[in-house]
């Protein structure tokens, strides 16, 4: 669904990813790690044409971003954010509709499918009881989870997603990585987010996309951990390689 020619990504004389070439497909979810500064938000931000490419395309559906409208483009990917919307009075169900601008008319008018897909979306997220719950009075766990149901009423077929894990507690993070690892499987979306959670990651993602400055590396998740590429970026004091089991294994 979405394919990197040949990018290159930085700001300034600097340049994070440089020559990458690579395809992430529907159905699957895909993990995007790498130390800090490197290059994560500023890739996720490439790939929802809020960030500019230095070289190269990026392609969505086979056809170039940069020739997709912005109203085209915002029915085929959708962008969550750490940032929390804590508006006075706005409820959970006005978050999540904000979903279907692409959708409805000038004056933002629901028809009854768009108060169906605010529904479903709602139900697969787990927040259908939270309907009327104003946002500000909300655990950052349950805003995202509110967030990642916007994204799901914007109906496309790409959600991205910046460290949806920070600021949540271990429970809440793994809770949050499985329900995106469901859209992905039950729903066909194609799911990228970063994170800093290596064991989340190698345990629930399909495949890894690591920034390793300048070079982006993109396996599936069992042949990125066999290939030495995380033991080598993360330092070994903080990862090894189980041969035995080929598994990573994190040391505490």
């Amino acid at each position: 669904m979405i394919e990197l020619n040949n990018i290159s990504l930085g700001y300034g004389r600097r340049t994070l990813i440089e020559g990458a070439t690579t395809s992430f497909k529907c159905g699957t979810m895909v993990a995007l790690l790498g130390r800090n500064g490197t290059g994560k938000s500023t890739l996720l931000r490439a790939m929802a044409a809020l960030g500019d490419v230095q070289q190269g395309e990026i392609l969505i559906g086979g056809e170039p971003i940069t020739e997709i409208s912005r109203a085209a483009l915002s029915r085929f990917v959708a962008f969550v954010t750490t940032e929390r919307i804590d508006v006075e009075a706005l409820t959970a169900y006005d978050l999540v509709a904000i979903g279907r601008s692409p959708y409805t008319n000038w004056m933002g008018r629901l028809a009854d499918e768009d108060r169906a897909a605010i529904e479903r979306a709602m139900q697969i997220a787990g927040i259908a009881d939270m309907a009327e719950r104003r946002v500000d009075t909300m655990s950052d766990g349950e805003c995202q989870r509110v967030m990642i149901a916007r994204a799901l009423a914007q109906d496309t077929r790409v959600i991205l997603l910046d460290e949806p894990t920070a600021f949540l507690d271990l429970p809440n993070r793994y809770e949050l990585c499985t329900l995106l690892a469901r859209l992905a499987h039950d729903e066909g979306k194609c799911v990228i987010f970063s994170t800093h959670e290596l064991d989340i990651a190698l345990s629930l993602a399909d495949s890894i996309a690591l920034v390793d400055t300048p070079r982006l590396v993109h396996l599936p998740t069992s042949e990125m951990i066999a290939s030495g590429n995380i033991e080598r970026l993360f330092d070994s004091d903080y990862v090894s390689f189980d041969a035995e089991t080929q598994s990573i294994r994190l040391r505490r």
